[in-house]
């Protein structure tokens, strides 16, 4: 949902790469259905590893899920800004259908309020800064 959703708002600003530790191959439901109820858009969307990303480049890395906090990423060449962003994944929610796509609705928001934010982050700070005002919005 990170991926699309920071696409779908940044209008080309930002290259947009999601991966995960150990990707399930498909893009889960409860996000297709959360993302199409946004509006947003998942055409370029796949499941990915963050192995297909190893060595490339990149300013910023944010986590998302609380599991993926605990686990070691991958090393990015430059010495990329890193903020932790922590939000539950809805695929493991329990309860009824109407009571999963409302967890994954609420994430999504969530999301779409810490996105905003980041798209009007001063870039030209200090790595300190933009690193510190990234974790910020792991605070909202």
């Amino acid at each position: 949902m990170a991926e699309a959703l920071l696409r779908h708002m940044a209008d080309g600003r930002f290259n947009a790469m999601s991966a995960g530790s150990h990707p399930a191959g498909f893009i889960h439901p409860l996000a297709e259905e959360a993302m199409r109820r946004m509006e947003v858009p998942m055409d370029e969307q796949s499941s990915k590893s963050w192995d297909e990303f190893r060595g490339t480049p990149v300013d910023v890395v944010i986590t998302l899920c609380d599991s993926a906090a605990a686990e070691t990423c991958p090393v990015f060449p430059g010495n990329p800004v890193s903020a932790h962003w922590s939000l539950p994944d809805p695929a493991y929610h329990p309860g009824t259908p109407e009571e999963r796509i409302a967890v994954a609705m609420r994430v999504a928001e969530r999301l779409r309020l810490k996105i905003e934010g980041l798209l009007h982050l001063d870039w030209d700070t200090n790595p300190a800064e933009l690193q510190r005002r990234l974790s910020f919005l792991g605070e909202i």
